[in-house]
């Protein structure tokens, strides 16, 4: 006998979906039985495996046989942990009654390029505006916009309100770097400012049957432009680093189709899969990529997306009081 476990996500507000996965009816709680199921479900559902180039089964190979029937909760939790990491995935995590692991750490590995101390006491000073979760002020001439989080919300009250501050300068700088992501709707809420027409923005396939090759057709997601509210035609300059993920990352991506927006900083560090989730029979539950998020040209977005312009901060610019990538920013909206 077996029982379906339905799993239910929303994918970036564009479906609402819930997919069936198959397991044995009263599963036995055991080590083997665990690792054995969340090894199954994630490779029959996650959705980057052929793009990076992983063989999950080579995987089981190499970590079933260090789970058995006398391994401990805090041995096998570390060993799913040490498996799921090999995915390099900020969207994959496992949550127990002890421990959480998720894995968007990876900008670890890399720069900075952020400072927001410093940014508040030689750049914000104390001559800024938080409206709604946006801070905001006007810096040399420019405006500014700092977003630190897409689980913050952002209203079109909020947006009328920074965007008409901003309406008699030259050009607008948005600054994402070191936001994780959240509620893909505020990147849509945002970019429809932004354009004049409806505009496709990225691609998406969802992880839809068991198979290696399993998934739904490519479907075009479009932003439309919105009327009656504050707009912005001229340059924006899109400030990123590597800790920028998720519903973050999406909304890079979406900016690449605004022909007046210009990336500078250094990569995203990625997040194109919408998540769904499970639970093991032991009550842990993980979550896993679903889904694959590309540009209209067909560049999967999983890995981040280059800047522009590429402009670094080094620990002594910090300690200088200078962030050469706002600057830059700052240099190029000036001369518009």
């Amino acid at each position: 006998m077996k029982q379906i476990l339905y799993i239910c996500f929303g994918v970036l507000i564009s479906f609402a979906a819930c997919e069936e996965v198959l397991i044995e009816k009263n599963p036995s709680n055991d080590p083997v039985t665990n690792f054995d199921i969340l090894w199954r479900i994630m490779n029959e559902r996650y959705s980057f495996f052929e793009y990076k180039n992983i063989d999950w089964d080579s995987v089981y190979d190499e970590y079933r046989p260090l789970v058995s029937q006398s391994t401990n909760d805090v041995e096998l939790f570390d060993i799913m942990k040490d498996m799921l990491r090999i995915l390099e995935d900020g969207h994959v995590n496992l949550r127990s009654d002890f421990d959480i692991v998720r894995f968007p750490d990876l900008y670890l590995d890399y720069p900075q390029n952020f400072d927001r101390d410093m940014l508040e006491r030689v750049y914000w000073e104390k001559d800024y505006r938080i409206t709604g979760f946006l801070v905001n002020r006007e810096i040399q001439g420019v405006g500014y916009i700092y977003y630190g989080s897409f689980v913050a919300s952002v209203t079109d009250d909020d947006l009328d309100f920074v965007l008409s501050r901003f309406e008699d300068l030259p050009a607008l700088i948005i600054d994402i770097r070191n936001n994780e992501g959240g509620d893909p709707q505020y990147a849509f809420r945002m970019i429809e400012r932004l354009i004049s027409r409806r505009t496709h923005v990225y691609n998406h396939q969802f992880k839809s049957g068991p198979g290696p090759d399993e998934f739904s057709e490519l479907e075009e997601i479009y932003a439309n432009t919105k009327n009656n509210v504050v707009k912005w035609n001229k340059p924006v300059y899109l400030l990123t680093n590597r800790n920028v993920y998720s519903a973050a990352n999406l909304f890079t991506a979406m900016m690449k189709a605004v022909p007046q927006v210009t990336q500078i900083g250094d990569f995203t560090g990625g997040g194109g899969g919408v998540p769904a989730g499970a639970e093991l029979p032991n009550g842990w539950a993980f979550n896993y990529s679903s889904t694959i998020l590309s540009l209209p040209d067909g560049f999967i977005v999983e890995n981040g997306l280059a800047p522009d312009i590429f402009v670094e901060q080094t620990p002594q610019d910090v300690a200088n009081g200078v962030d050469p990538i706002l600057d830059r920013a700052i240099e190029l909206a000036k001369a518009n």
